[in-house]
């Protein structure tokens, strides 16, 4: 059962925001002899974005650092835009302006240190269960589920069930 705080945040949300490194995937980076870069994605956290832009509610991911991976991966779940650049909250205005949205209509996922400040400015912060002790601390939920093992997914249920599109 989810804490009633936690579904009223959830109601007010028109935007969510994910991070990639920690929270799509585990956090592990693959480089091949070639260098080319490999990530693994969970498919569980690929279906629930999935659900959500299919009914409409916009995603989009957040990352400190471009890749073509990335973007391909963000196609295949319906989601349209990939930012990326640091500080993360310099782009989080960004982000807020093309979409018109408030800060308190806002969820962002993150995992680490570099997410702290935009967390503290969205109106729905969620850390993955292996995040840094520090965020954990910051945020409003804390996901049961690790990054890359299901902790998207578990936003994703939350807010389609506070949207009442379960």
């Amino acid at each position: 059962m989810i804490r009633e705080d936690i579904v009223k945040k959830a109601k007010k949300i028109r935007l969510l925001i994910l991070d990639v490194d920690g929270v799509l995937t585990e956090g592990s980076i693959i480089y091949d002899n070639k260098g080319r870069e490999l990530r693994i994605f969970n498919v569980k956290d690929g279906l629930g974005v999935f659900l959500l832009t299919q009914r409409g509610f916009p995603v989009v991911i957040l990352t400190a650092k471009d890749s073509k991976i990335v973007k391909k991966r963000a196609r295949d779940m319906g989601i349209n835009d990939v930012f990326s650049g640091y500080p993360k909250e310099e782009v989080l205005d960004k982000i807020i302006k093309k979409y018109k949205v408030g800060l308190e209509e806002v969820a962002f996922v993150g995992d680490d240190l570099i997410d702290i400040e935009v967390a503290k400015r969205v109106g729905f912060s969620i850390a993955v269960n292996d995040a840094a002790e520090d965020l954990k601390k910051t945020v409003d939920f804390v996901t049961e589920n690790k990054g890359g093992k299901g902790a998207v997914r578990e936003v994703t249920e939350i807010i389609l069930q506070a949207k009442g599109f379960k």
